[in-house]
């Protein structure tokens, strides 16, 4: 079976669980396992903040940010198919109380004119705009690797505004080597950062938020009222701090999601939007089968994809897909439909 589901498949590799078995560890909640406290280190560094913070998933790195940025009854403004908005069961709203306002944003990042029309002051009858939601890579929209500028851009208009920016940096490192950049350009402007080990970077499971100490000291308090409180968690830490020397893997993850899509535009019924980093999306629409039909026939040919629209179909490479996975794949496509 080949799994193009999603990235977060990836299974860790010796070297994750050699560090997983011999990880030093002790109480984290008390801020005594070195390794999660090492990886906290290692990661605001990577990224350029002062601090960081270890979470269980990205989504609740994400809500965490929400709720410490915000009071309860603002808004939130962000695009219209955002993380947080289409993935995330609402948790704004449940967890923070918060309005969502949405836009339809280029290429996912709302404009600077998008931001200061969106942005609502608070009054006797609005309660007022408390934070900018950004995302990079954008992954409703295809894995978009979004310029440094466009995210400069949108975070100074907010911040004339004085509005604080939280960027959704699930998959920032996809970004970053697509990009050619480095990754601090793309964290610089925001005032908090989530990205995942367990995306691209193949850790088996959690996720960073940086940003400031002070919003560091205020996330921790928030990740405890949240019930991610971890005591040992140096065992599935140590995994993440591996996880932070693949950055150079991603660029080969790029070059088979291209093969892939090259592949995929040569199927009959097949209309792929070309791939930024390691997403594809194809619309099959053209093939006249439903996408369920299409996922299950690509299911009894030993292929993995999930449905990402009406007739869309999406496929994610990650590191535990090869060269020659990505031809197979081609080739059972090409039998499938």
């Amino acid at each position: 079976m080949i799994d193009l589901r999603s990235d977060t498949v990836t299974k860790p590799d010796d070297r994750m669980r050699d560090a997983a078995y011999a990880a030093d560890v002790g109480d984290a909640v008390y801020g005594e396992d070195p390794t999660v406290n090492e990886l906290e280190e290692r990661a605001a560094d990577v990224v350029g903040t002062e601090a960081a913070l270890y979470v269980p998933s990205g989504t609740m790195g994400n809500q965490i940010a929400a709720r410490v940025h915000t009071e309860r009854g603002q808004e939130l403004l962000t695009d219209e198919k955002s993380h947080i908005v289409k993935y995330e069961l609402g948790g704004a709203a449940d967890l923070s109380g918060l309005q969502v306002r949405m836009v339809d944003a280029d290429r996912g990042i709302p404009t600077p004119e998008q931001i200061a029309n969106g942005i609502v002051q608070e009054s006797l009858h609005r309660p007022g705009t408390g934070l900018a939601w950004l995302e990079n890579t954008h992954n409703a929209r295809g894995g978009l690797a979004i310029e440094p500028e466009k995210i400069d851009a949108a975070a100074k208009a907010a911040h004339e505004r004085d509005v604080p920016v939280h960027l959704d940096g699930a998959r920032m490192f996809n970004a970053a080597t697509a990009l050619d950049v480095p990754v601090t350009e793309l964290t610089e402007p925001v005032d908090s950062v989530m990205f995942c080990l367990s995306k691209g970077l193949g850790a088996p499971i959690g996720s960073m938020l940086a940003g400031s100490e002070d919003f560091v000291e205020k996330a921790c308090r928030v990740r405890k009222l949240f019930g991610g409180g971890l005591r040992q968690a140096g065992i599935i830490a140590a995994p993440g701090l591996e996880a932070l020397g693949n950055v150079d893997n991603l660029e080969r993850d790029h070059e088979h999601a291209q093969r892939l899509a090259d592949g995929l535009e040569a199927v009959d019924g097949f209309d792929v939007q070309p791939p930024e980093t390691n997403i594809v999306l194809a619309d099959i629409s053209g093939t006249g089968l439903e996408t369920d039909a299409v996922l299950d026939r690509l299911r009894e040919k030993d292929v993995l994809a999930t449905q990402f629209g009406p007739s869309t179909v999406r496929f994610c490479t990650h590191w535990n897909v090869s060269s020659d996975d990505v031809e197979t794949v081609l080739e059972r496509i090409e039998t499938a439909v």
